[in-house]
């Protein structure tokens, strides 16, 4: 499974990338807002940092205007991944941007017809948004089981990119049911790392340790 960081912050970025646990970044509005950057300015530095695919979302609503901007946040770097919206232009936009050999993150994805069709339109990514399902009362986890299913089955080539991901629960599930990516909060990333017993084994083998009055270095 390939492990997206969703956020502008750089030195999270830097940080994770260095363990080897980047394969690539997820921006979006809210969080260019959250940085305080100039989106141009600080896309260009994450694909300068990272290898992987790099998410940079238009703002228009409109086809033309969608390709367009697609077009400039494009032409940053070769590892950008234009993110457009799962509307009827935004589909128009990814058939277009895909087509000139773009790399595409549709998002905002929420059902798995929306997902069957982007898939049709040649997007790179699909970004199902697990939490914000779970926030009414839907199961997240359900949606990405039947984008999976639907792909196997007629072999689309979209990438499923598992978004909105909150909690170490929803990594693991994601990457259970077989979503091939998923993006995370660096916080949620460095929480899989913790579990209640390997600290308290750790506690253990170090009161052990003190006892033997030993030193390695």
């Amino acid at each position: 499974m390939k492990f997206f960081v969703d956020t502008a912050e750089t030195d999270q970025i830097a940080e994770l990338n260095d363990l080897g646990m980047v394969d690539g970044v997820t921006t979006n509005p809210s969080l260019i807002l959250k940085s305080g950057r100039d989106i141009l300015e600080v896309t260009r530095e994450i694909a300068e940092m990272v290898d992987g695919p790099v998410s940079a979302e238009v703002v228009a609503l409109t086809a033309d205007e969608m390709i367009a901007e697609g077009r400039k946040l494009a032409a940053i770097a070769g590892n950008i991944a234009v993110k457009v919206p799962l509307t009827w232009d935004g589909l128009k936009a990814c058939k277009v941007l895909s087509g000139e050999g773009n790399m595409v993150n549709v998002t905002l994805c929420f059902s798995a017809n929306q997902a069957l069709l982007a898939a049709k339109a040649g997007a790179t990514f699909i970004s199902p948004f697990i939490g914000r399902l779970d926030d009414i009362n839907l199961d997240g986890m359900e949606l990405i089981a039947d984008i999976r299913t639907i792909y196997d089955n007629y072999g689309f080539e979209t990438q499923i990119l598992a978004a909105s991901i909150r909690t170490v629960n929803h990594a693991f599930q994601a990457a259970y049911i077989g979503a091939d990516v998923m993006t995370a909060p660096p916080g949620v990333i460095k929480k899989m790392a913790e579990h209640p017993l390997t600290e308290q084994g750790l506690k253990t083998f170090m009161a052990d340790w003190e006892k033997t009055g030993q030193k390695i270095l």
